[in-house]
């Protein structure tokens, strides 16, 4: 199931920079536990957090429950798991959903890294017990916004003043998690922790460039939607805020991945 093809991808993005090159699992040179990356679409590509892990000599192990791969028994023969965002909603009934929802059970109880990325968040969520709803208002969130580090977000190190969106729905704050980020806007969870080593991130770190020319190339990406920003001013405001993220997600990551995060 590791993805090597997929990782060679990713390391050589222009959009990213990133050229590292990952050898095959059990070759000379790979001491690193593979990350496991669940993704929900065909073409989804995991981004500047694909792009890190590659640079950081970890193999990519990804795999796309929506169409068949299993998800592993145990986390031991990984680093830590990232589930990514899709255009499905954590209250779906479909199968995958549910078993996505369950198996994050599993990496909660062995305590193993864990990062959920906007729907990866909102399952964390409803695992949780918590509820995933549409703003009651309509608002979505589509572009660069604000959001505002905790005190308890602090011990984390600050967030970005400004991070890249893209849902219409959002979390609650699930009962004993601790809300790291959050905002003045429809949405006010936008970063919680649950243990000690698993966060959710409501919006999306791992964005591209190129990324934001698809996603808003989209036929249906279609402004007014209500609170969504115009194409210009995304492509405006990943060249002004990008670099400040790109900046956090690597300090972020670096300790994500060896457990190291203060969020227990």
């Amino acid at each position: 199931m590791l993805d090597t093809q997929n990782a060679q991808t990713i390391a050589s993005d222009p959009a990213g920079q990133a050229t590292a090159e990952v050898p095959p699992a059990g070759t000379a040179g790979t001491e690193k536990k593979p990350a496991l990356l669940v993704m929900h679409q065909e073409t989804s590509n995991p981004g500047h957090v694909g792009q890190w892990l590659v640079r950081n000599g970890f193999p990519l192990d990804i795999r796309k429950p929506r169409f068949g791969d299993p998800l592993p028994e145990t986390l031991a023969g990984h680093c830590g798991a990232v589930i990514f965002g899709g255009p499905m909603s954590a209250n779906d009934a479909d199968a995958f959903i549910r078993r996505e929802i369950e198996w994050i059970g599993l990496a909660l109880q062995e305590k193993a890294p864990l990062l959920g990325i906007c729907l990866g968040a909102q399952l964390m969520c409803v695992h949780l017990g918590a509820g995933v709803a549409f703003d009651p208002g309509e608002r979505a969130e589509m572009g660069y916004y604000p959001i505002e580090t905790t005190l308890e977000g602090h011990r984390v190190g600050p967030f970005p003043d400004h991070v890249y969106q893209w849902h219409r729905e959002g979390c609650e704050l699930p009962h004993g998690a601790r809300r790291l980020a959050t905002s003045a806007g429809a949405f006010p969870n936008q970063a919680f922790a649950c243990g000690p080593a698993a966060v959710a991130l409501q919006f999306h770190p791992e964005i591209t460039y190129a990324q934001v020319h698809r996603w808003t190339s989209r036929r249906h990406f279609a402004p007014p939607i209500k609170g969504a920003q115009a194409r210009e001013e995304h492509l405006r405001g990943h060249v002004v805020h990008a670099p400040k993220v790109q900046a956090w997600l690597d300090g972020f990551l670096r300790r994500w991945v060896r457990a190291e995060l203060p969020v227990g």
